[in-house]
């Protein structure tokens, strides 16, 4: 072919693909236009085959799962019934290239080239041509920094009613990861209720069992930064193939990919490459999957397909044993009348829990105070709107011993007439609601009861109040009396 005809050859393959955009920017979005066809260039046209080159693997399967049919009527128009594309990807950001045969948007499918082949094609590139964005220095390319916080393990989270679900589904995630059905994993709910915490004790335990396996811990913060600088520097392709070379990925705050659909575009390729190929994504969010608000419906599709556990407010045993666990490790000791105030205060935030630690400690060191009860409600008044009064045991067995016209030592003896009995029983079941005293703390004020004889209480004053509906009205009453009280005496 003489330099007319080579000339000619590219005029043709210009103009062709020229007048293919026309057709397709008509039927698809500008952003869409701009995003997935401004970067294709048209290579060459043979009788009736047109050549494009994609960056890579990346814009072709995003091509022929989505514009597949936008393609295919391009074609017909430009080149006729016979028409046919095929695409060669780019590797990397060098001169190399391969072409493949991709969807025939004018003809059907294409012969498959065989595996070595198609892998290559396919813009699985030499990991060393692969830009890390968390390299540790000093160590080979490919050597992924997890970005981990190492306090942050199972044997550090303490388990409770609230979160026994999240925490059993991420250990077995742990152990078998990319191998469960809980793929994904999203753990969600309220601030300072550990997600970040059993997320990446998650990602630790991986890496202690599995020291082969690439584990990347990112907020969806950063994750949207290094999409952004990607952007900017042209260098996305780079950045998407890094993530693939991942065995598990845990994104925390994934609410925060709302109303950004560039970002949550590429995150939905990455998702699939991972999920399609046995790796582990753990996510956590704010909110459930199907309350996230600007979310892509199938990003929410597709975070439904695993496990989703949520993380409740701890209660008041949970969060005495949190302290005491945090007691232990900082090497505090705390009266144990400063720590059922704290955590009887502090009921919905770990974080503000283990703040109050710090700023007690740091107050009894500084200052050279006694860290007492009227050092604690100085410091807790900093972390929260106003104190809760206190409903003590004490105060609830007057004021129901009053009601009922019994002398109130007579609670925490062993007699069996029948009005003593039922006022026992009532004063047991508000201590244990108003209180959250453990079973045990309730039961040694009543003569040193055990557990057992609490929760017996417990059960035969609520069957009462289901069937009895004045005895129920006489316990609203109570609690009634109980909270205005305190207010009033406050």
């Amino acid at each position: 072919m003489n330099q007319s005809e080579v000339r000619m050859v590219d005029k043709d393959c210009v103009a062709v693909w020229g007048s293919c955009l026309e057709i397709i920017k008509r039927n698809v979005n500008p952003q869409s236009f701009r995003t997935w066809f401004e970067p294709i260039k048209p290579v060459k046209l043979e009788r009736n085959v047109l050549t494009i080159q994609v960056p890579n693997k990346f814009f072709y399967e995003w091509l022929e799962e989505h514009f597949v049919m936008v393609l295919r009527r391009a074609i017909k128009k430009e080149l006729g019934e016979k028409g046919r594309l095929e695409y060669q990807i780019l590797l990397g950001d060098g001169p190399h290239r391969t072409a493949a045969r991709a969807g025939q948007p004018g003809g059907g499918r294409a012969k498959k080239p065989k595996k070595k082949e198609q892998d290559g094609a396919l813009g699985l590139v030499n990991a060393k041509e692969i830009k890390n964005p968390f390299v540790i220095p000093g160590i080979k390319p490919l050597k992924i920094n997890p970005q981990l916080n190492p306090s942050f393990t199972f044997d550090t989270f303490i388990e409770g009613d609230c979160n026994r679900l999240a925490r059993a589904a991420s250990l077995s995630i742990a152990e078998r990861p990319g191998t469960t059905s809980f793929n994904p994993l999203v753990i969600f709910g309220d601030v300072g209720l550990g997600k970040t915490h059993l997320a990446q004790a998650i990602g630790n335990k991986v890496v202690e069992l599995y020291p082969q396996k690439s584990v990347l811990y990112v907020s969806c913060e950063k994750f949207t930064n290094q999409i952004i600088d990607a952007i900017r520097n042209n260098a996305v392709n780079d950045l998407v193939n890094f993530y693939q070379l991942l065995d598990v990925l845990i994104v925390d705050d994934i609410q925060f990919l709302s109303n950004k659909p560039k970002t949550q575009e590429i995150f939905f390729y990455i998702f699939n490459q991972l999920h399609q190929n046995q790796k582990q994504i753990v996510l956590t969010s704010d909110r459930a999957p199907k309350d996230l608000p600007g979310m892509e419906p199938r990003l929410i599709s597709r975070f439904k397909w695993g496990l989703s556990a949520d993380l409740q407010p701890p209660e008041f045993e949970t969060r005495m044993a949190i302290m005491w666990a945090k007691m232990k490790r900082e090497g505090v000791e705390l009266p144990d009348d400063v720590v059922e105030f704290i955590c009887y205060q502090i009921q919905s935030n770990i974080r503000e829990l283990e703040g109050v630690l710090v700023s007690l400690s740091a107050q009894a060191m500084l200052n050279g105070r006694q860290i007492d009860l009227e050092l604690a409600k100085e410091v807790i008044n900093k972390f929260v709107n106003h104190l809760h009064r206190e409903i003590t045991v004490d105060f609830i067995q007057q004021l129901v011993a009053e009601y009922f016209n019994v002398p109130v030592e007579k609670l925490a003896s062993k007699t069996r007439k029948r009005q003593v009995v039922i006022a026992r029983q009532l004063s047991m079941y508000l201590a244990k609601k108003l209180t959250g005293k453990s079973l045990k703390a309730i039961g040694q004020t009543f003569g040193g009861r055990d557990h057992s004889t609490v929760i017996y209480s417990c059960r035969t004053v609520e069957s009462l109040m289901d069937t009895d509906q004045v005895f129920k009205g006489k316990v609203e009453d109570l609690e009634k009396k109980i909270r205005l009280s305190l207010k009033s005496n406050g």
